[in-house]
């Protein structure tokens, strides 16, 4: 029996059923944005974030007084203090602060996964810092795509060969899964040029159409960070 674990990738939140309990740490990806706004925001000191999936959760947050953030279809929902746009969280009025932040498909997915052991958040803001803390836990690990509207997309999946990728190559995990095979292989012909083999994806056309080329370009930079969010009781913080 090998004693190696487990490194496999979920393409979409709908087909996370079928990988349920099998793994120890769920990773949630949504490199456009939601999870690299998360991982930017714990880089400039904000102290939890809370997901929620629904518009009237969020409201219910913003009548209590939270600083709410809520995104559908790539823009800022009305009455709502900010999207999910990793300069909104370059703020100091951040610092310290509980957010509460509802997304198309991001937050969605950290609640699909929530019933995990451990979840933590994803993106290639943090890739190098992620595998490395993966690598040292020896657990067996999903990344979670989170789509596109319970749809494939290229850069979560990308991201995701990135990490399988990282940790097959210690010899200590492996992957059985077509999918993980395909998101590394994936990975291996966009990494010279992640900005131009995304020029195409329907997401990154999505935001260009929204003039947010800012973003993408933030979002499509490898390792501007090393913070790991994770999920402890229903919020996130700076692992």
């Amino acid at each position: 029996m090998s004693s190696r674990k487990r490194v496999e990738v979920c393409l979409t939140p709908g087909e996370y059923e079928y990988y349920k309990g099998e793994y120890d740490i769920v990773v949630v990806i949504d490199v456009l944005r939601a999870t690299s706004a998360i991982c930017t925001a714990f880089d400039y000191g904000i102290r939890s974030i809370i997901p929620v999936s629904s518009i009237e959760k969020a409201k219910s947050y913003k009548e209590k007084g939270f600083l709410v953030g809520a995104e559908r279809k790539g823009q800022i929902v009305e009455g709502f203090d900010f999207g999910n746009s990793p300069y909104s969280y370059m703020k100091e009025e951040f610092k310290g602060k509980d957010v509460v932040l509802s997304t198309t498909n991001g937050t969605r997915a950290i609640n699909i996964a929530s019933d995990a052991p451990t979840v933590v958040i994803g993106a290639l803001l943090n890739v190098d810092a992620l595998s490395q803390w993966l690598i040292e836990q020896d657990k067996n690990v999903l990344c979670l795509c989170s789509g596109w509207q319970d749809k494939f997309n290229l850069e979560d999946t990308i991201c995701a060969g990135v990490i399988c990728d990282t940790l097959i190559r210690t010899g200590k995990f492996t992957s059985e899964e077509d999918s993980s095979i395909a998101a590394k292989y994936l990975y291996l012909s966009a990494w010279d040029n992640p900005l131009g083999y995304l020029k195409s994806s329907s997401h990154r056309r999505r935001l260009k159409n929204l003039n947010l080329n800012e973003d993408i370009k933030y979002c499509l930079t490898p390792n501007k960070t090393d913070v790991i969010p994770i999920l402890k009781d229903g919020k996130l913080v700076k692992l």
